[in-house]
């Protein structure tokens, strides 16, 4: 049963960054040794942000990633998603949070291959209690948003690699969360697909979608107006720079 921290009114909500991170922590026991993830990180994203995490293998990105998408808690310091503490949830409280709140997008397009276009998007849908012509409706929806209309009845094998990204996006919005968090998206792909990849996040971020994506690539975090680099488990640079739309960029 969910407790009161989860059902704050929505006028605090509506006030509170989408992150608010303080102290953020994480460190792992590996043997008699102790490995630090991630050390004392601040961080605040609002809403409609598009921000890169950058940083090389090993930098604490992807610790940062299953942290703030309630994958993980910390070993010390506070994470609020959408005005709610979260950082002290039991599992089973944690995995509401992220079908209600966070939509993730990963590298490899983790899509059922014997289910078409619509189904895999509606695959998180039963989990928040929606089914049935209701659910088809909002899988309809995210599909149109990523312009996969026509292709709601194509499987995975019948599609582009851009486009099995596209349904895996879809599926990420369908719950229409406060947060969309992409790990390296375009890795898989060749540099013209993902193009088309970033493009579609963009257009999403123009939308009001709330974007962090977690790359390694400077070119990528390039598109992003607000870059957050790591090293060695330690946030070292955050920083807002002026993008021009890749629409108008035409490309890297």
């Amino acid at each position: 049963m969910m407790t009161n921290t989860i059902s704050e009114p929505e006028s605090i909500r509506r006030r509170s960054p989408v992150i608010r991170a303080e102290g953020l922590t994480k460190q792992y026991r590996v043997g008699r040794n102790v490995v630090h993830a991630l050390q004392d990180v601040d961080l605040t994203v609002e809403a409609g942000e598009f921000v890169a995490i950058l940083g090389p293998s090993g930098s604490g990105k992807s610790t940062l990633l299953n942290l703030l998408g309630c994958l993980d808690t910390p070993s010390q310091g506070r994470y609020w998603l959408d005005g709610l503490l979260v950082s002290r949830l039991t599992r089973d409280q944690r995995a509401l949070i992220r079908n209600r709140k966070i939509g993730f997008v990963f590298q490899s397009f983790n899509l059922l291959p014997r289910a078409n276009s619509l189904k895999n998007v509606m695959l998180p849908l039963p989990y928040a209690g929606i089914v049935g012509k209701r659910a088809e409706h909002l899988a309809r929806g995210a599909l149109e948003q990523v312009g996969l209309s026509d292709r709601a009845e194509h499987r995975p094998m019948e599609l582009s690699g851009g486009q099995q990204q596209r349904v895996a996006i879809a599926r990420a919005l369908v719950n229409q969360p406060s947060l969309l968090l992409a790990d390296e998206p375009t890795g898989n792909l060749d540099a013209a697909t993902g193009l088309e990849i970033l493009t579609t996040l963009e257009t999403l971020n123009e939308r009001g979608v709330t974007v962090l994506l977690v790359t390694h690539d400077p070119d990528i975090a390039a598109v992003c107006r607000r870059r957050i680099s790591f090293r060695d488990g330690t946030l070292i640079e955050d920083r807002r720079t002026d993008t021009t739309p890749l629409q108008e960029a035409g490309g890297f």
